[in-house]
C-alpha cells in the first residue's frame, strides 16, 4: 500500500471530538471566502487579492486544469517562489482535485526527477524569470522521457509554456464554480490532499501524504492556539510552498478569515511590506534571526503582537532584543510529518526562551524514548522525540521498509530528534537537544549528510567523504566536507562543478572542503563525526 491511512478507530475518535471535518481543503476555503468576501486574503510584493477574488480566480485555474485533461487524484509538482500567483495556483490545484507536491524552487534534476517518478506526477508548475536558473527550460527537460509527466505550466509570462493564470480563459466564473463543486463532491476528506517532503536522512526527500481533514485541522488548530481572528495579518517570509508556509502562513490565517502578508527572504523588500500592511504576526526562520538589527524593523513591527521564532535554538540576545522593543516572542518546532510544538500565549518567559513548548493539540501524544527502543526515559533525560496524534502521519508514501523502522509498534512516529522534558512552574515543556538523524540544518532546510557523501563519492577522485555541520552565524549551520582524494587536493569550485553536473539543489552543496589522509573512525568503525564537528567548529571560530 503506497499510502498508509489513519486507523479507522482514530478517524472515528477525531471526528466525534470535532477535530476533523467532513469537507476537503478547497471546500473549507470556499466557505471562508463566502463569509469574508471583501477582506484581504493575501497581500504580496506583486499585488493583493480579497477572498472573493482569490476564490474566483482559483476556480478558473481549476477549470482550466481540468480542461487540459488533468484528473482528480493526479499529482502536480509546484516549483515556485513567494508570488501572488503561487497562492492562486495552490488553491486552483486543490479545487481541480489534483495533489500538489510541495517542492522547492531550489530543487534540481537530482531531486525533481526522483520525486516526480515516485509519485507519478502528471504536471509541473514552474516560475518564469527566476534569478540564476531557468526553471521553464528545466521543466521542459524534465518532461522529456518521463513516463507520466505530460504537462507543464508557467507562473508568469513565458512563450515556452502555457500560463497557469490563463488556463481557465474562456470559462465563466459560474461554470467554473459548478465544475469545482462537482469535483469536490467526489473527493474523500480522509484522502490525500497534498504531498509534502521530508528532510530525509538518506537519498532524496521522502514523500509525506497529508490528508484533507487532518491537514486543515493542523492549520485551524494553529490559528486557534494563537488566538487569531479575521483581523489577523500574518507575515510570512520563508518559502510558502513548504509545510510551514502552507500550514502557518496560508491555511491557518485563512481558516479564520485572516490575511497572509506574503514577503520574500529579502528583508529590504519584506520589512517595508510588513509596515505598509500593518502585519500583526510574523514567523522568522533562522535566516532572519538578525532582523531586529535592520533599520526598517521598528516600522515593520509597529502593529505586531506576536513574533514566532523557528528553525534553531533561539539566542538569548535575540529574545532580549525583541523584549526591549516591547515585542512578545515564542517558539515553533514543527515538521512536515505532523507534530507541532509551540510556546503559546500564557507560557512562562523561561519556557519561551529555553524550550519549544508543548504539543499544539491536547490530542497529541508525545513520548521521549531511549533511541532504538520503546522504553521511556525519565523526565529531564535526553531521548528520541516520538509522537502520534490527529495530524501526524502513519507512514511515508511508498516506503514500506523505511516505515517499519520509523514507527513504534503502537504507531508513534520516531522523529529522529533528541529531546528532553523540562519542568517549568509545574508543567513540562519540550527542549530539543540535537539530532539522532545525521542532518545539517541550513537556515531551516534539512540536508542529509549521507546523501551529500554519496554524491561526493561519485567523483572519480574522491575515495572517502564525511559531511558535518559547520557553525554559521546567519544560517545556523552549513555543510563542511572532509575528503580523502586520489591525487592533488580538490578545490571548492571543482566540487561545486561536480554537484552542478549531477543537478543537485544548490543549498545541498558543501560550502567548505577539508582534506585528510583518511577519515577518522570510532571504535566500531564508523566515521568519527563528533571529532570532525569539533574540529571544524574550532577552525571557524579561530581569529
Amino acid at each position: 500500500m503506497s499510502v498508509v491511512p489513519y486507523p479507522a478507530a482514530d478517524v472515528r475518535r477525531y471526528r466525534a471530538a470535532g477535530l476533523w471535518g467532513t469537507a476537503t481543503i478547497a471546500t473549507e476555503f470556499h466557505r471562508i471566502a463566502v463569509a469574508h468576501p471583501r477582506r484581504d486574503a493575501v497581500v504580496a510584493l506583486d499585488g493583493r487579492l480579497g477572498f472573493a477574488e482569490l476564490d474566483r480566480r482559483s476556480d478558473l485555474v481549476a477549470a482550466g486544469l481540468a480542461g487540459r485533461g488533468l484528473r482528480p487524484g493526479e499529482p502536480i509538482l509546484l516549483q515556485v517562489t513567494n508570488r501572488l500567483g503561487a497562492v492562486v495556483a495552490w488553491y486552483g490545484a486543490l479545487k481541480a482535485g489534483l495533489i500538489p507536491v510541495a517542492t522547492l524552487s531550489a530543487h534540481r534534476g537530482h531531486e525533481i526527477g526522483e520525486i516526480s517518478r515516485r509519485v507519478g506526477a502528471v504536471a509541473h508548475l514552474v516560475e518564469a524569470g527566476t534569478r540564476g536558473f531557468d526553471l521553464v527550460e528545466f521543466a521542459g527537460q524534465q518532461k522529456e522521457g518521463h513516463p507520466t509527466l505530460r504537462e507543464f505550466f508557467v507562473l508568469g509570462e513565458d512563450p515556452r509554456g502555457p500560463s497557469i493564470e490563463d488556463v481557465g480563459e474562456g470559462v465563466s466564473p459560474a461554470e467554473a464554480r459548478v465544475l469545482v463543486e462537482r469535483i469536490q463532491y467526489g473527493l474523500d476528506p480522509d484522502g490525500v490532499a497534498v504531498y509534502q517532503l521530508s528532510g530525509g536522512t538518506t537519498g532524496v526527500p521522502k514523500v509525506i501524504p497529508r490528508m484533507h481533514a487532518e491537514y486543515w485541522f493542523n492549520a485551524a488548530e494553529y490559528a486557534r492556539s494563537w488566538g487569531w481572528t479575521e483581523q489577523t495579518r500574518v507575515a510570512h517570509l520563508i518559502p510558502i510552498i513548504h509545510n510551514a508556509g502552507i500550514v502557518c502562513g496560508l491555511h491557518a490565517p485563512h481558516s479564520v478569515g485572516g490575511c497572509l502578508v506574503l514577503g520574500s527572504p529579502d528583508l529590504d523588500e519584506s520589512l517595508p511590506l510588513m509596515a505598509r500592511e500593518a502585519a500583526t504576526h510574523v514567523l522568522f526562520g533562522h535566516g532572519h534571526y538578525r532582523a531586529a538589527d535592520h533599520p526598517e524593523f521598528g516600522a515593520a513591527t509597529k502593529a505586531v503582537t506576536q513574533v514566532v521564532l523557528s528553525g534553531a535554538k533561539v539566542p538569548p540576545a535575540l529574545f532580549e532584543a525583541l523584549e526591549a522593543r516591547g515585542l512578545w516572542s515564542g517558539q515553533l518546532f514543527g515538521m512536515g510529518e505532523g507534530l507541532f510544538l509551540t510556546t503559546r500565549p500564557g507560557a512562562p518567559r523561561r519556557a519561551r526562551l529555553e524550550t519549544v513548548g508543548t504539543p499544539l493539540s491536547e490530542w497529541d501524544e508525545v513520548r521521549i524514548l531511549e533511541p532504538g527502543t520503546e522504553k521511556e526515559v525519565a523526565p529531564g533525560a535526553v531521548g528520541e522525540l516520538c509522537a502520534r496524534g490527529p495530524y501526524t502521519l502513519h507512514g511515508y508514501f511508498d516506503a514500506r521498509e523505511h516505515n517499519a523502522r520509523a514507527f513504534t509498534s503502537d504507531g508513534f512516529y520516531r522523529t529522529g530528534d533528541l529531546a528532553t522534558l523540562t519542568e517549568i512552574e509545574g508543567a513540562y515543556y519540550v527542549s530539543i537537544e540535537g539530532r539522532l538523524k545525521d542532518l545539517i540544518n541550513r537556515g531551516g532546510e534539512k540536508i542529509s549528510a549521507e546523501e551529500v557523501e554519496l554524491l561526493l563519492l561519485r567523483h572519480p577522485r574522491i575515495t572517502g567523504a564525511a559531511v558535518v555541520p559547520m557553525p554559521d552565524p546567519r544560517l545556523g549551520e552549513r555543510a563542511c566536507a572532509y575528503l580523502v582524494v586520489d591525487g592533488p587536493e580538490l578545490t571548492l569550485p571543482e566540487i561545486q562543478a561536480h554537484f552542478a553536473a549531477l543537478e543537485v539543489a544548490k543549498f545541498k552543496w558543501p560550502e567548505r572542503i577539508e582534506h585528510l589522509p583518511e577519515i577518522p573512525r570510532t571504535l566500531v568503525g564508523k566515521a568519527d563525526k563528533k571529532r570532525l564537528t569539533a574540529d571544524i567548529a574550532t577552525k571557524v571560530s579561530a581569529p
